[in-house]
């Protein structure tokens, strides 16, 4: 083990805390200045079918098959061999293939969507099934030039600058608050309108930092001529299996929106939405934790420190005690802070709020393996875990819903059952890796 090379993975990890903190803190002020504007210029069923539709085109990561993640991983072990020629070799071809894929998903996706009955899909009658469409239509398109440009997110997160991550986020949050304020003093309610400056935020963001850092960094400037098979195959036969993970997870945690839709009513959406945005605050917080740590964790693994990753872990766990009494005191103050955030009158049922503690308690523990698992590509038990809680989550939180009676609740308490494999499996797994040095799992 390389002692100067430990310590300097732990100074940037402090390094990467401490600029990623800044930037979040700012990142959830907009979040959370922008959702009452959103409410106020949309109104209760608008908001919650923007909300939905938000979810419902976030399916758009699940077709980089992996590849974002594949990426990540490969920039951060090129490094590690001190190779930065192959580093760019591997960005290189991740920005030729994705943009491939958004190109003709995209044109696929536009055809098909003359087809889909949207005014059944969002239960609502509100707006016209054209509006609808249209909003639809642009969001998407938006979505996916921005799927192709966001991988600039991956390239930072191989290079442990997980805070530029962090920085592209606050900065297309910053543009949508001011377009949403914008919107909302001096433009009648519209979801067109607001759909389209919603994205245009997004892509002015990826692309002003993917041109700045590209301009610093030209040995990481992907070119089309430096695209090679040989590495097509290598992100994507690893990027397969981070693939079927993005499918379990993404039908898991957007489908609730959709099921709640549908079993209840777009306006329910909304008082589901809030106190969701507001308990986001504690996974936010761990993310921000958690985030330089994929990078660190293969960076240590292909040197082999894995003094530093025990290490590592063990403090992960002792910090964990500290969210779970953060997130029970949230369960307490949660409808005051609503009260003041949306309004006196916007009163949530105090199920929905213990729910989702609970949810996110165990996404908290999950995501503390989950982060060293992904970084060393020792993804077989997450696959099945989270294969079988996909088939699961849907049936199950019909079942509490309409066999045992639950509101909104039961929705979320099926996810949070189903998510309890990996918890489980997941936690065991990392402790014959880490401390018993099992190493038979892949």
């Amino acid at each position: 083990m390389n002692t100067a090379t430990s310590i300097s993975r732990t100074k940037n990890y402090f390094k990467q805390l401490k600029s990623s903190f800044i930037f979040k803190v700012l990142t959830i002020l907009c979040g959370f200045l922008t959702i009452p504007l959103m409410i106020k210029y949309l109104g209760d069923e608008q908001y919650g079918i923007w909300s939905t539709l938000l979810s419902m085109v976030s399916w758009i990561v699940l077709f980089d098959i992996g590849i974002g993640n594949g990426l990540r991983n490969k920039i951060s072990e090129s490094l590690a061999k001190e190779n930065t020629k192959e580093a760019q070799s591997y960005i290189s071809t991740a920005y030729v293939l994705i943009g491939c894929i958004s190109l003709v998903l995209l044109l696929v996706f536009l055809v098909i969507s003359e087809y889909i009955p949207w005014l059944r899909v969002f239960n609502t009658s509100i707006i016209s099934e054209n509006d609808l469409r249209y909003v639809i239509n642009i969001t998407a398109s938006i979505l996916f030039i921005n799927f192709w440009l966001s991988l600039i997110n991956q390239v930072f997160n191989g290079i442990q600058k997980t805070s530029l991550t962090v920085f592209n986020q606050f900065l297309s949050n910053t543009f949508a608050i001011i377009s949403v304020f914008i919107l909302y003093k001096f433009f009648e309610s519209s979801l067109v309108k607001l759909a389209t400056v919603y994205g245009l935020s997004l892509l002015l963001s990826s692309i002003l930092l993917s041109f700045w850092f590209f301009t610093k960094n030209t040995e990481f400037i992907p070119k089309i001529k430096n695209y090679a098979h040989i590495y097509t195959k290598s992100i994507t036969s690893l990027g397969f299996q981070f693939f079927i993970i993005q499918i379990a997870y993404v039908i898991i945690f957007t489908t609730d929106k959709m099921l709640i839709t549908q079993l209840f009513g777009p306006e329910y959406v909304t008082g589901y939405d809030v106190v969701f945005k507001l308990f986001s605050v504690i996974t936010i917080a761990h993310s921000l934790l958690l985030a330089p740590l994929w990078a660190a964790y293969s960076d240590a693994y292909h040197r082999e420190d894995f003094e530093w990753i025990q290490k590592t872990i063990k403090i992960q766990l002792k910090i964990y005690v500290l969210f779970i009494l953060g997130t029970i005191l949230l369960m307490f103050l949660a409808q005051p802070i609503i009260s003041i955030w949306i309004g006196k009158d916007f009163v949530v049922d105090k199920l929905i709020i213990i729910s989702i503690g609970f949810f996110v308690l165990i996404s908290v523990w999950c995501n503390i393996f989950s982060y060293y698992l992904n970084a060393t590509n020792k993804l077989n038990v997450q696959i099945y875990s989270s294969v079988v809680a996909m088939i699961c989550n849907i049936p199950l939180s019909i079942y509490l819903v309409k066999q045992c009676g639950l509101g909104i609740e039961g929705v979320v308490f099926g996810t949070v059952l189903s998510l309890s494999l990996f918890a489980i499996f997941g936690s065991l797994q990392t402790y014959n890796l880490v401390f018993k040095k099992k190493s038979y799992e892949k």
